[in-house]
Parts: C-alpha cells; structure tokens; sequence
C-alpha cells in the first residue's frame, strides 16, 4: 500500500473504534466526510473506503454490517478489550480510591474511556463522587507501588523505614528510625489503602505494611525464595488490617448477622445454628485490637463464647469504655 493508504485505512480504524458500538453505526457517506475531516488526501470514493472496510475485517478487526430499508448498508465495530460494565466496574475503583489525587483519577478515567466508543465513555461517571484521603502523599504511593511490584516480581528483598503521624501530625519513625527488611509476597489494595505483605527477615513473621507510611524504599540486590503462604486466609484472619498472633475464636451472633458475616468469611464459613435467634461462628483469627474492635462492632448482637482469653479482654475493654463515660 502507498503511505497514503495506510494512513487512510489507521484513520478508518480509529473512526469506526470511537464512532461506532452496538448501538451507533454509520454509513459509507458518513465515513467518507470523518475521513475528509481528519485530513485523510486523495481518493474517497464508496469503492475504495468498501475494500478499506473489508481489509479491517480481515485483520481481525471485525466490522459488523447492518442492512436497513432500501437496501443501505451501515456500518460498525462492536468487538472490544473491555465489556462496558468491566470498563465501569474500573471506573469505580479509580473513583473510588482515596488515596488517588482527583487529578490523576480524570487522567485515568480518560485512558479507560479511550478503550470504548465516544458513546458508551459518556455514560461513565465523572470523577467528582470522591475526594482524596487527608495528609496521603499521592507521589509518594505511586514511587512505592512501582518499588513493591517490581520486587515481587523479581522476588528481591525491600529495604525501608516505617512509622506514623503523632498527635502534632508530624511523622514519626518506628524503632527510632531502624530499617526493615521485608521479602514481599503481595501488594494488596483494602479499606482505601495499599498494603505490603511479607515476611519481616529478623523474626520470619509475615507481616503487612501500609504504603503510605514506607519511607525511603528501595530494592536490594538479594533474592529470596518465597515460602508456603495464603494470601486469601491472610487477608481474612486479619480483622481491620492489625497484625498479631493466630487464633481459634467462636462467637454467638443474632441471625440478623449471618448475612455480614457471610459477605466477611465466604459460604465456606464454619456456620452453626444456636436455637432459633443465633448462630455460632467458629474461625481462625488474629488476636488484636482490631479483632476486638470488630467484635464490639456488633454490640449486643455478638458473644465471645472462645476462648476465654479473648473473653477476657473484650470485658476489660468494655469496662474501659465504660469509665471514660464514668468519669
């Protein structure tokens, strides 16, 4: 083909890609005056811009004809990457995520319409629904995503420092300042904020690290080989991100709650029922205040029957709370 062919054929493509879907088509006439408009030169008949329509098709870029009254043929391309409601379930996420700048969210949302029809990309929401999290250094988790991921994938250690916002809102550093090195299993992305997941090389616990509180991360030269873990039973037994010691738990719910708990811990959860109005749900967690947390979430509605441990710190936390009312 003749430069000029090329770019009118690449032209045609991007015209049906944005112009067309399930729902809009065009005709011959129509294409003919989007090509003139995108500066496409030389010969536009129906018969050239017919053959360009079949050579599309015939490299698996499918064009879908459609004949209406009097025998006029349209036109459209209905094959995509993404489903429309794959594309919104993306859109979403990004909207959804606090930790995105609003900036960023609209560039985002800009590349995932480009992946549709100008048509179906106005139906998605605008990103106005969501605002970013206080005090999250947005640059800062991006540097630290691209640091993870590629130590994942090329299963090296991570060397950084760790801490927290005091009450002045000034960062502290955890261990006066210490490095951590942490071979990393998996980056997951829950309650609004990315977590690291790894092993802790000095004690060999695994253990989570939230990306916005990393500093100074950086990629070693050391291999490691990862050992036997379970990301999925991690992430359940793991009561509002807190880390601690693994547990066997029973608790007494109203029936009210059989539903939460069975969009928290699956169908496959040990369910038994207790007399009409409760049910007993006996699995393993990490003992923490995060799970004790959790569990006076529920109030009246949950009791601790195992064991006795945790029974027991869930009445000294109850009776802390009650003399701060007290007092």
């Amino acid at each position: 083909m003749e430069r000029g062919s090329n770019y009118r054929l690449m032209k045609l493509r991007d015209i049906l890609f944005t112009e067309t879907d399930e729902d809009h088509e065009l005709s011959i006439e129509d294409m003919i005056e989007m090509l003139r408009l995108a500066g496409v030169e030389g010969t536009l008949d129906k018969r050239t811009v017919r053959r360009d329509l079949e050579t599309l098709d015939a490299s698996d870029f499918e064009v879908m004809t459609h004949t209406r009254r009097y025998g006029k043929h349209f036109y459209s391309h209905q094959s995509r990457l993404f489903e429309t409601y794959q594309l919104r379930l993306i859109v979403d996420a990004i909207l959804s995520a606090r930790f995105i700048t609003t900036n960023e969210k609209e560039k985002l949302i800009d590349k995932m319409k480009q992946q549709t029809s100008k048509h179906i990309a106005k139906t998605f929401p605008e990103p106005v629904l969501f605002h970013q999290s206080a005090n999250m250094d947005y640059e800062r988790v991006k540097l630290n995503i691209d640091h993870v991921h590629r130590a994942i994938s090329e299963q090296k250690v991570l060397t950084y420092q760790y801490g927290k916002y005091d009450v002045n809102k000034q960062f502290q550093f955890n261990r006066d300042g210490d490095i951590y090195d942490v071979e990393p299993y998996a980056l997951i992305w829950e309650k609004d904020y990315y977590y690291l997941i790894g092993r802790y090389q000095p004690t060999g616990q695994i253990r989570h690290y939230r990306l916005d509180r990393i500093r100074n991360i950086s990629i070693t030269g050391e291999r490691f080989q990862k050992g036997d873990f379970n990301l999925q039973e991690y992430v359940d037994q793991t009561f509002l991100m807190f880390a601690g010691d693994e547990i066997r738990i029973k608790i007494r719910f109203d029936n009210s709650l059989v539903n939460v708990m069975l969009d928290h811990f699956g169908h496959e959860a040990d369910i038994t029922k207790d007399g009409d109005d409760y049910f007993i749900l006996s699995t393993k967690a990490k003992l923490s205040d995060g799970l004790i947390n959790w569990i006076l979430t529920w109030g009246e509605k949950a009791k601790v029957l195992a064991p006795d441990h945790l029974i027991g710190e869930i009445e000294q936390k109850i009776a802390r709370m009650q003399a701060v009312y007290n007092d």
